[in-house]
């Protein structure tokens, strides 16, 4: 008979499975980076329904915020909490020795990915609840497109999210999210359209991820159409900051 290993590690999809649990929850038990993936999101939406920021878009208020609002969510959680979560991960060694144990590399990475799509899942379903609340009417053929569009941009800013967190200090990756954060979310196209920034912003903001993302996500869910120069621009960055957090993340 052959001698059974003791000890043997587990199927590679069953680690990837248990890093992701281990990712996802770690960044809901902490307090920062949930007020940055719900709460803010949160307040954005109901600021926006009750100011006339939105007035004059064609639909009303609570139609035209919320796609931008989802859009956000996915830059919280993908870009800055990841990215923080990442940098200082790194910092302390963990990335280090975690690339060394049968997860390796690959597990981590797909880890952190499933945490990213856990955690937004979650975003998706609290704010869609607050929103029906508030009166939201999504178009319902764009929830296919929507949520696809979704993923993607989800995608191409965990790519950005490592990019930076494998390339600069924690510190710097700290202040460099949160700092972007707030710029795309202002002035980015990805809360508030493209049409009520300044003319500046308008003529640039649509090759952005954000923009990118907020002008498909609206798209969607108030027109149920796919936007393909979203899409493409979206597939843009995921490959460029796919291929440059490749080439340049340092694990240690």
């Amino acid at each position: 008979m052959t001698p059974t290993l003791s000890g043997a590690p587990a199927p590679l999809l069953r680690r990837i499975m248990l890093q992701g649990k281990y990712e996802a929850v770690t960044m809901l038990r902490n307090g920062e980076q949930l007020i940055l993936a719900v709460v803010l999101p949160l307040l954005a939406l109901v600021g926006l329904t009750v100011t006339p920021l939105l007035d004059g878009m064609g639909d009303t208020r609570i139609n035209v915020a919320v796609p931008g609002i989802l859009a956000l969510c996915a830059m919280s959680t993908a870009f800055t909490g990841q990215g923080i979560s990442t940098g200082f991960d790194r910092r302390y060694g963990v990335l280090r020795f975690l690339s060394t144990t049968p997860l390796g590399r690959t597990g981590l990475i797909a880890g952190k990915i499933l945490a990213v799509l856990a955690v937004l899942a979650l975003q998706v379903l609290v704010v869609t609840a607050v929103a029906l609340t508030l009166g939201w009417h999504p178009d319902a053929s764009g929830w296919i497109p929507g949520l696809g569009l979704l993923v993607l941009g989800a995608a191409a800013f965990t790519a950005l999210g490592l990019l930076v967190a494998g390339t600069v200090r924690p510190e710097a990756t700290l202040a460099i999210t949160n700092l972007l954060w707030i710029l795309l979310g202002a002035l980015g196209g990805i809360v508030i359209p493209a049409q009520r920034l300044p003319q500046l912003a308008q003529d640039t903001v649509h090759l952005l991820p954000s923009g990118s993302l907020g002008e498909g996500m609206r798209d969607a869910f108030l027109h149920g159409a796919v936007n393909g120069n979203a899409v493409l621009i979206l597939l843009l960055w995921l490959a460029l900051a796919g291929a440059a957090a490749i080439r340049w993340f340092k694990w240690n």
